[in-house]
């Protein structure tokens, strides 16, 4: 099984969303393993690329990639200081109060950020929390204040301008850098970029930033092929009959691999042997997929499930998800290789 990663489109998209946010800076969110794609390769190519900024979910994945880049590389924490979290070298995003007694009671002199709901109700500050340890935070000088948008990718939704509104009330007359668009807050324009903005889904290739270049390409070894004769039925269930004399390849891959079930419910993903596109037939099981390729003039040595014509979106519409998780599911069992 063979998931290639191309960091140079990984770079081209971050550019290409800076670009979109002249003046602001470009962070980039390496969070969950740099969605699934390897932090440890990413990240610093991304430095390389010009961005001083990266965003994690956890410390534990701050600590993972602080060694691998220079000291004026600043790495934040979404979940802010967790207690027992070893913050060293990292900047927790606080996002309560209790969150903000207990970072400057351990760390007085650690840097950190504010993280406020503007209207999520997921984490961050709420205005009246705010409201009452305003003074004390920004007297402590944090690098950063920032929110983020429920529906940022959906271009039309009114909780978009009501949070805008939120951010800029609970933040007027600050002067630390404001940050509240991630990738889909950058694409509505300047009114949301600020000082900073956070692309992430659009540097992996990942809607709604659609002119994202394509990031992986996912091959499966084929295991061996079959004649199936009209009549006979092939995997769990028998959900799955040749109509006519058939060839059914075995591909080394299931929903172990993060290739969920509900792929295959409508019989409506195909796999490609080059140009040629090919329809996956029955159930996916644990390890195993399996493929009519009939029309093909060869039997093929591997088959791809992600290409530049199919990428992650069009693989979560079939399973009623969405492109994060399917990055971010893609299993270990892979040989990755980084372009």
């Amino acid at each position: 099984m063979g998931l290639v990663i191309d960091i140079p489109a990984i770079v081209a998209n971050w550019k290409a969303l800076a670009a979109r946010a002249p003046g602001a800076r470009a962070a980039a969110v390496v969070k969950a393993d740099a969605y699934g794609l390897g932090a440890d390769r990413v990240a610093p190519a991304l430095y390389a690329a010009g961005a001083r900024d990266f965003f994690v979910a956890l410390a534990s994945e701050g600590r993972a990639i602080r060694p691998l880049l220079p000291d004026d590389a600043r790495i934040f924490v979404l979940s802010g200081h967790m207690e027992g979290a070893d913050l060293a070298g990292l900047v927790p995003l606080l996002n309560s109060p209790e969150q903000f007694f207990r970072d400057r009671a351990l760390r007085p002199r650690g840097p950190f950020g504010i993280q406020l709901d503007s209207g999520m109700n997921r984490l961050g500050i709420e205005p009246g929390e705010w409201a009452a340890i305003r003074a004390e935070a920004l007297a402590a000088r944090p690098a950063l204040i920032m929110s983020h948008l429920a529906c940022a990718d959906e271009p039309d939704h009114p909780a978009n301008a009501q949070q805008l509104a939120a951010f800029r009330a609970m933040t007027e007359g600050v002067t630390a850098p404001r940050s509240l668009a991630a990738t889909g807050g950058i694409l509505l324009g300047p009114d949301y970029h600020f000082d900073l903005v956070r692309p992430g889904i659009g540097l992996y290739g990942g809607e709604p930033f659609a002119d994202a270049r394509p990031v992986v390409t996912l091959a499966l070894p084929v295991i061996q092929v079959r004649e199936v004769k009209p009549g006979e039925s092939v995997g769990y269930g028998y959900a799955w009959t040749a109509a006519r004399p058939s060839r059914v390849a075995t591909v080394a891959a299931g929903y172990a691999d993060g290739l969920a079930r509900a792929l295959a419910r409508d019989g409506k993903l195909t796999l490609w042997a080059g140009e040629h596109a090919v329809p996956v037939i029955g159930r996916i099981s644990m390890d195993l997929i399996t493929v009519d390729v009939t029309d093909l003039p060869d039997a093929p040595a591997a088959l791809e499930i992600l290409n530049a014509r199919q990428g992650v979106d069009d693989l979560a519409a079939l399973s009623g998800t969405i492109g994060y998780e399917i990055l971010t599911s893609l299993g270990r069992r892979y040989e990755r290789t980084w372009l």
